[in-house]
């Protein structure tokens, strides 16, 4: 039975979306503490290798948090390969964190954390709901703030406001079905 975008939008959206989120979360709690213990050599390796396996942790909690992505036996949603589309982007913007990071290497936390921070926008669009445009505009600002406001610290104070971001958001994303 051939379903519409609408009826599919519908479906992607009565999804939990904690997954990816917990993964995000876990990620840069991780790096802020490696920004704390380590030197900032390990800090920037922990950023790219960290960053990188979010999608691979996410695949893992989602099968603990009821969304299993790897799940072959849910039909095909369209709306899953346009959020697929959306972490390509941000794989991609990588392209220009790494030559910003080459020129200042202190500026990792701050390219890397609005850049894959930016796929929460679509994310919105796709849900009807303003979580992803709150943690996209959130993010943003306070990470571009912390980058001004904090230079000594940027690779502690990014990671744990990107943390306090992620928390605000899964209690968003939590209580959504509750409001909606």
């Amino acid at each position: 039975m051939k379903r519409t975008l609408e009826e599919q939008r519908i479906e992607f959206s009565n999804q939990k979306f904690l997954a990816t989120p917990l993964s995000g979360l876990i990620i840069w709690t991780i790096i802020g503490f490696v920004g704390i213990f380590f030197s900032d050599f390990i800090a920037v390796w922990s950023i790219f290798i960290g960053t990188g396996s979010i999608v691979y942790i996410g695949l893992f909690l989602s099968k603990f948090t009821g969304e299993n992505f790897l799940d072959k036996s849910k039909p095909k949603n369209e709306f899953d390969s346009l959020f697929l589309y959306t972490a390509g982007q941000a794989i991609l913007a990588y392209a220009i964190a790494i030559p910003f990071f080459l020129v200042d290497y202190s500026s990792l936390p701050m390219s890397v954390g609005i850049l894959t921070g930016l796929m929460w926008l679509p994310f919105s669009w796709i849900i009807k709901h303003w979580v992803g445009i709150f943690h996209t505009l959130t993010r943003t600002i306070a990470v571009l703030a912390l980058w001004y406001l904090l230079p000594e610290h940027r690779f502690i104070a990014i990671p744990f406001g990107i943390v306090l971001i992620y928390i605000i958001t899964i209690i968003i994303l939590t209580n959504r079905k509750k409001t909606q």
